[in-house]
């Protein structure tokens, strides 16, 4: 019997590679006996970047060498007479190369599998196995025979994960910049921001790609995807282009079309998980597994960029969370986005299938794009939030960052749908209440895509990306790029740029809304409307404001202010009208999201309308984390988490969740006492690190009034 040397790592970590489709045939033993294999644990995941893995399985990086150590029962075989073949898939083949031998020689080879004869005694021989940076990632078994010809009987070494490589200047996700690489491959730690253009706020996301059980999820969800269903034989041969695997993994992440991870779900929510309550990606996952690969409900858009961020880093794809405030979602491929109100300001959501996101999270991963040419390398675009079908299919991506930004929206894969995202042009519509008909109100060409972030490489901070997007918003090369893509859509619609661009008759009048302080949920909501006249005559004008509740995709959910007010202006005049929301108009209809926009439709007596809007986020009340104690692996540590209640009255129902990867080995649930108003409470619990190094702790706390308040605190874990 061979002793395969593995399972060194944890104890508990299951088989990457069982209950696959990535199984093998038996080999037979040969008539030399191998004793013992030594797959260099230590050595080889170091070397690889692949230490912080749990796994049974040696998981290494292609186009890298790794060494392993074969010993005999009595004589060994001289290395040059021993063939290594190494196979992945089903039905390994030759031609395909889900199966390739290679002999031991002296001489190492380059762009194909090898192995070089390192060292040897009288009963052991080392090799360093070598792999083509272009080689198919997954699970691999290797064995060993006798002599040059691959079909001989072969004893079986055992099974090892072949990664892409990031660290490899010839692999296609070759990324140089270390630091970049330490972001976006081995942090397991991330950022979400969410928000408004106006009000930018960020929450904690645990990555957890290198959890137990993880990578062999992350495979498994290859092997379930619809195109390996279809054809597992060309799906298998793909998996060493990380574009083929990207755009595979945007459609599983999601559920619509095949047995992927998450639902996705936008209003009655209550026979699932709200998509709030996450905090990481783990959880999600190994629900999906445990439930034999029943969707997990459920998810909304940033949840479904952290699970494909997990499970693109712990494939070797560099990968980050992109956050783009003012998000357009067009639905009919024209570059616009389309809004409808009523004569009093109210929207009229039945009127499009156009929608502007308050923000929307997607994915850039980093890898060259040769089906496109070296100029369209780096970073793209991938979203597996279900919004729109691609080839028949809910997917989205890769789409070249350099082909958005250039108008290139012609070229693979769905890089129109993500350049009207990030730039098409909002139309404000308004019904005429005698004729029903609809008015041109305004074009907006600056609104969409305001803000483009990310989370800054090495801390916890925000980095905006907006000008990787699109240049300089309202001049001449924006406006060129977008009519660049307009002629590239072929759009000669009665909606095409020309008309678009038709300057609205509007009054010398300007309005905004000015927003002087930060809301928090359970205070009054206070702001000001502020209207000017540009002209050198007086103006009257009727001011018809209201206000709703939304959801961060902009849909409108209850109206919990609304004022109607005659306004006289003198010439170059600017007046001020005080605005007031009571908590206890807007209280029950708040949503997660804590979004309410306000509307002002100023109608110019004998002259025309002018439209103004703003999102206001309000804050959930202060969430801290204290860490009572020094920080140590293997040693445990108390946390408490103090909760601070601004209402008058009792909270009650309270809840505390706590995760974080290498902190808890599992989630938790704490119930907690009514906290009494205006007071502050605790919750204490206790956690045990497990590896040392910077780690992130993630709470999230409901109660009856306030739902899914989230904090995190980083802890540097010592020896």
């Amino acid at each position: 019997m061979v002793s395969t040397g593995q399972g060194t790592g944890t104890a508990k970590a299951e088989s990457v590679c069982s209950g696959s489709c990535l199984s093998f045939s038996p080999h037979f033993l040969t008539a030399e006996t191998l004793a013992n294999v030594d797959w260099k644990w230590d050595e080889n995941t170091v070397a690889h970047h692949t230490d912080r893995y749990n796994t049974k399985e040696l998981v290494v990086r292609r186009g890298q060498p790794f060494v392993l150590t074969l010993t005999f029962h009595g004589t060994k075989p001289l290395g040059s007479n021993l063939t290594l073949i190494a196979e992945t898939g089903a039905k390994p083949d030759l031609q395909a190369k889900t199966r390739v031998a290679f002999a031991v020689s002296s001489i190492p080879c380059s762009g194909s599998w090898g192995a070089v004869q390192t060292a040897a005694d009288a009963m052991s021989v080392s090799v360093s196995i070598s792999s083509p940076p272009t080689a198919i990632i997954g699970c691999y078994r290797l064995s060993v025979t006798t002599g040059s010809g691959s079909t001989m009987p072969a004893t079986s070494l055992g099974t090892m994960v072949l990664l892409f490589n990031p660290w490899l200047k010839g692999d296609d996700v070759f990324m140089p910049n270390d630091a970049e690489r330490e972001e976006y491959v081995l942090s397991e730690f991330g950022l979400v921001f969410s928000g408004s253009a106006d009000h930018i706020s960020n929450f904690g996301w645990d990555y957890g790609q290198f959890q137990e059980d993880i990578l062999n999820i992350c495979l498994t969800l290859l092997d379930r995807s619809r195109i390996c269903k279809q054809d597992p034989q060309s799906d298998l041969a793909r998996r060493n282009d990380p574009k083929h695997v990207s755009r595979v993994l945007s459609a599983m992440v999601n559920c619509n079309d095949d047995s992927g991870v998450l639902w996705g779900k936008w209003k009655n929510l209550n026979k699932g998980k709200h998509p709030s309550s996450w905090m990481g990606s783990v959880d999600i996952l190994r629900k999906w597994k445990v439930s034999e690969f029943q969707a997990v409900k459920f998810g909304q858009c940033w949840v479904f960029a952290g699970v494909l961020t997990t499970v693109l880093r712990c494939l070797g794809i560099p990968t980050r969370m992109i956050s783009n405030f003012s998000s357009a979602h067009d639905k009919d491929r024209t570059l616009t986005v389309d809004e409808y109100f009523d004569a009093s300001g109210n929207p009229l959501t039945t009127e499009t299938k156009d929608s502007v996101w308050n923000y929307h999270v997607w994915n850039e991963s980093w890898f060259v794009r040769p089906d496109l040419g070296s100029a369209y390398d780096g970073w793209q675009i991938l979203d597996a939030t279900p919004q729109e079908r691609s080839t028949g299919i809910f997917q989205c991506g890769p789409a070249s960052l350099t082909a958005i930004k250039e108008g290139d929206v012609h070229l693979n894969y769905d890089t129109a749908f993500v350049f009207a995202e990030v730039n098409a042009d909002q139309i404000s519509w308004e019904k005429d209440p005698l004729t029903g008909k609809f008015k041109r109100h305004k074009v907006d060409t600056k609104s969409i895509g305001q803000f483009t972030v990310t989370k800054a490489v090495g801390s916890n901070t925000q980095m905006d990306v907006t000008n990787n997007y699109k240049y300089a918003e309202g001049s001449a090369k924006e406006r060129a790029v977008f009519e660049k893509a307009h002629s590239k859509l072929n759009l000669n619609t009665m909606r095409s740029t020309a008309v678009n661009r038709v300057p609205t008759p509007k009054p010398n009048i300007s309005g905004k809304f000015k927003v002087q302080r930060t809301h928090e949920v359970g205070k009054d909501v206070h702001l000001a409307l502020m209207l000017t006249n540009l002209a050198s005559e007086p103006k009257t004008l009727e001011a018809h404001m209201t206000a709703w509740t939304i959801v961060y995709t902009g849909k409108p959910i209850h109206e919990v202010w609304k004022n109607e007010q005659s306004v006289t202006l003198g010439p170059k005049e600017e007046k001020i009208f005080p605005i007031k929301i009571p908590y206890e108009k807007y209280q029950q209809y708040l949503m997660t999201d804590n979004m309410i926009r306000t509307t002002a439709l100023c109608r110019v007596e004998k002259e025309g309308d002018i439209l103004v809007e703003r999102v206001i986020t309000l804050e959930n009340p202060s969430l801290t984390i204290k860490v009572l104690g020094q920080v140590k692996v293997n040693e445990e540590v108390r946390v408490e988490v103090v909760f601070t209640n601004p209402l008058d009255q009792e909270v009650k129902d309270c809840v505390l969740l706590a995760e974080g990867s290498d902190l808890l080995v599992d989630k938790i649930k704490l119930d907690a006492p009514p906290v009494q108003a205006k007071k502050q409470g605790t919750i204490q619990f206790a956690l045990t690190p497990s590896k040392v190094g910077t780690k992130q702790l993630l709470v999230n706390f409901s109660c009856d009034r306030f739902q899914n308040i989230k904090a995190f605190e980083s802890m540097d874990v010592a020896q």
